[in-house]
């Protein structure tokens, strides 16, 4: 269980991530943690509750409300996600996810990297430690000082793995190797965002439009460690059912039944140019106190209970 002073730890960081995006004129949301459909993804298990399922991600509600006339939307919010247990994974985690229609994934990794630093700042500035400008992690210092690194998927597997990205997914071998042998040396000395993905990998991301073969897709990494997953995101419905439709056999393979969410999908046609980020919270207060798992910045962990 979670001490005094961790829990004033953890309410000072949601605090502050609040104040940044209601100060950046943000409405914050909530939406059902229930639902009858959710997006196929078919790495991802959800648990069921009953005859619907605990949602994976807000993505689905928050998109919904953008096609609705909103413009600029976040949410913190507790997630569900079966079989996912380790030192930076729990089953039940705390997601923040935002949308700000009318930008790109670039404007969206310049806003990402200011609300880091301006959490982190606070958060410092309250432990007394200064102006939270570097956050120390496994011993090595790693400065938030802007502007922070941004590195191609291709460049980081050329550099890292000594292979193209194309390489790596015809080998069958792109989630492995990027685990292995590039996430570790990712954001050592300085956050990194590694962007443009390839396109199989897209998810909800739309293509780039001076190279189709790319998706306008980013990732965040601080210490090797992954902390939130950005897109431009995809509006066009008749791509986005195709895509889903290869989730859904792909999960199939695997014994998972998903269904194509298709009130999502009429929604999506009236969904303006936006992009969206999904950052892991616990993850981010793991960074800026030092801790080692996501079981030491959480109230309760499973032998609490």
């Amino acid at each position: 269980m979670l001490s005094p002073r961790g829990l004033q730890q953890r309410s000072c960081l949601l605090q502050a991530v609040r104040n940044f995006f209601l100060a950046r004129s943000y409405l914050e949301v909530d939406t059902p943690l229930r639902l009858p459909v959710l997006l196929p993804e078919a790495e991802i298990i959800p648990i069921q509750s009953e005859d619907r399922f605990l949602h994976t991600s807000p993505e689905l509600c928050m998109k919904q409300l953008l096609a609705g006339g909103c413009s600029r939307l976040f949410q913190i919010c507790h997630c569900f996600r079966r079989g996912e247990h380790g030192r930076l994974h729990r089953e039940e985690f705390t997601m923040l996810e935002w949308y700000h229609t009318g930008w790109s994934y670039v404007e969206l990794m310049d806003e990402c990297e200011d609300m880091v630093r301006a959490t982190a700042a606070i958060w410092a500035e309250k432990e007394g430690m200064g102006e939270g400008i570097s956050v120390l992690r496994a011993g090595e210092t790693i400065s938030l000082a802007a502007p922070w690194q941004r590195m191609t998927v291709e460049d980081a597997f050329q550099r890292y793995a000594g292979m193209s990205a194309a390489e790596a997914l015809t080998r069958d071998m792109f989630d492995e190797i990027l685990v292995e042998r590039v996430e570790p040396n990712l954001g050592r000395n300085q956050p990194v965002f590694l962007y443009d993905y390839p396109i199989a990998l897209a998810s909800l991301a739309r293509p780039k439009q001076d190279n189709p073969d790319l998706a306008e897709r980013f990732e965040l990494y601080i210490g090797g460690i992954e902390i939130a997953n950005g897109f431009s995101e995809l509006t066009d419905p008749v791509v986005q059912r195709h895509r889903f439709r290869h989730e859904i056999n792909r999960a199939a393979t695997g014994g998972l039944h998903c269904c194509m969410p298709d009130k999502f999908l009429q929604a999506l046609a009236a969904l303006p140019e936006c992009a969206g980020i999904a950052l892991g919270l616990d993850r981010l207060l793991m960074i800026v106190t030092g801790a080692q798992a996501i079981e030491d910045v959480i109230p309760f962990t499973d032998d609490d209970l």
